[in-house]
């Protein structure tokens, strides 16, 4: 049995994601979004800065990656010679595994197999001599995650197998150059339990029990074939709110369906997690059951009115630090128009031309509401303001005229929806998005694709999008003052 690197963090981001990558059928994949490479590739730019910038002098393994076992074997031969760091090199290690025993007696072999980005040659003892190796990740995130850590120190073990001693550091270089030392004391012991967990689940064939996360699972390959399972059970991780603990002390009481979460009687987990949070959970699984939207509170402060109103919503690229798309519909409802503007700086520069350009379309009414779905675009509407010398009054106005809708209902009504996403809100009311599969992540795509191709289809796809999502807010306004207003 083969433990990669790669299967390892699989297994610890997603135990169910580690087993179907093992034992499920690839017919049961869909194919692997835009987004997933695009981030492939930020990741392989990361590690290249970090070698040119820290590790300029490297060599690295000529055999092939794909024979993992022989370029191990040049790994080992490249650290015997005392190399000072090797980029993309292989540790190998074979050991039985004591858990049972095939039909002829032998106990079955554990093969792990670990890609370091580095092994860094540092002072010390090891059985080549006066020295031996770290190793070293390049990870893109921001922060030193637990599967960071659990795989820095696999490499530690592995690295420990063939020098002897194990390496006094581990370090994980994250984005922007930060680093981060692991405590081996601590991760060795995680290590050691995830691995042989995994190795439980793998090799007995344990399918771990399907959850939803809309975040963690949206762009895993096995996120449509998992979440068929979850609606065929009513799974109660559908149900907003229900995260893996409160899921958890749900069981504890025998709830486990969606239409069992919408009978119980909440005194029976009130103790376990709060009045207030039981109540909270039943009434969404209620609202799923029985399909239909209840109003949290009687009485509703009313969505502002006005003869103009403009719904906004903004794409932006977090890895650039830019907003690179400002769309606003007008709805003239005196006039009976609507337009919509789309702000597009087609070159990161733009972005203050843009801004610009946004900031005189909203003073042409200044008396009108602003819709928007997310607290992102006030803060937007701050960093811009004040990145590009907006006058702290116009800054303020534009603020105050913002009204954020996701706020809005999620504090005034529970629908009967899995998420409190605008698409998820918008699709339940009817409105559909001229391209099914558009999102904000296949948006960055595009706009990634406009500035390496300079192909205005990449374009017209993003205007496109950000016009159906102002849209689908506007959906949104008009059906929750419609449902506060009552029946006419």
């Amino acid at each position: 049995m083969l433990v990669t690197d790669s299967l390892l963090l699989d297994y610890k981001r997603c135990q169910r994601r580690a087993y179907l990558n093992t034992h499920g059928s690839s017919e049961e994949r869909r194919p692997e979004r835009d987004f997933l490479l695009k981030l492939r590739q930020e990741s392989q730019r990361h590690i290249q800065e970090v070698l040119e910038e820290q590790f300029p002098h490297y060599r690295e393994p000529e055999t092939p990656t794909y024979l993992g076992q022989e370029r191990a074997q040049e790994t080992k031969t490249l650290m015997a010679q005392g190399v000072d760091c090797i980029y993309r090199g292989c540790l190998y290690h074979s050991l039985p595994v004591n858990l049972h025993t095939d039909n002829n007696g032998h106990l079955p072999m554990l093969e792990l197999l670990g890609h370091p980005h580095l092994l860094v040659k540092v002072p010390g003892e090891s059985r080549w001599g006066p020295w031996q190796y770290r190793p070293v990740s390049i990870q893109l995130g921001r922060r030193p995650k637990p599967e960071y850590k659990i795989l820095a120190a696999f490499y530690a073990q592995l690295l420990a197998v063939h020098q002897g001693p194990l390496p006094r550091w581990v370090e994980i270089i994250l984005r922007r150059g930060n680093s981060y030392s692991v405590d081996l004391l601590e991760w060795l012991p995680r290590f050691h339990q995830t691995l042989a967990d995994c190795v439980q689940t793998l090799i007995h064939q344990r399918e771990p029990e399907v959850f939803i996360s809309r975040q963690r699972c949206n762009l895993c390959h096995w996120y449509d074939h998992c979440y068929a399972i979850a609606q065929e059970q009513q799974h109660l991780s559908l149900v907003p709110g229900v995260t893996p603990s409160r899921y958890e002390s749900l069981q504890m009481v025998g709830v486990l369906t969606i239409d069992s979460l919408a009978r119980l009687q909440t005194q029976q987990v009130a103790e376990l997690m709060g009045t207030a949070i039981a109540e909270q959970l039943q009434q969404q699984a209620l609202a799923l059951v029985e399909k239909r939207a209840m109003a949290k509170e009687k009485k509703v402060y009313p969505l502002p009115r006005s003869p103009v109103e403009l719904y906004f919503d903004i794409e932006a690229e977090p890895e650039r630090n830019l907003d690179y798309l400002l769309g606003v519909v007008v709805v003239d409802h005196g006039q009976k128009t609507e337009k919509f503007y789309g702000f597009m700086a087609k070159d990161p520069e733009e972005e203050g031309l843009i801004w610009q350009e946004f900031v005189q379309l909203i003073q042409t009414y200044p008396n009108a509401p602003i819709y928007h779905f997310s607290e992102y675009e006030r803060e937007t509407i701050k960093r811009l303001g004040k990145l590009y010398g907006t006058p702290p009054k116009v800054r303020e106005k534009i603020l105050e005229q913002c009204f954020d809708l996701h706020h809005y209902v999620v504090n005034h009504v529970i629908c009967p929806v899995e998420s409190y996403s605008l698409k998820s809100l918008a699709s339940w009311l009817g409105f559909q998005w001229r391209d099914a599969q558009a999102s904000g992540d296949q948006s960055v795509c595009w706009y990634d694709n406009w500035l390496t191709t300079g192909d205005r289809q990449f374009l017209e796809l993003i205007l496109r999008y950000n016009e159906d999502d102002c849209r689908a807010t506007w959906i949104l306004k008009d059906w929750l003052t419609k449902f506060f207003a009552g029946p006419a």
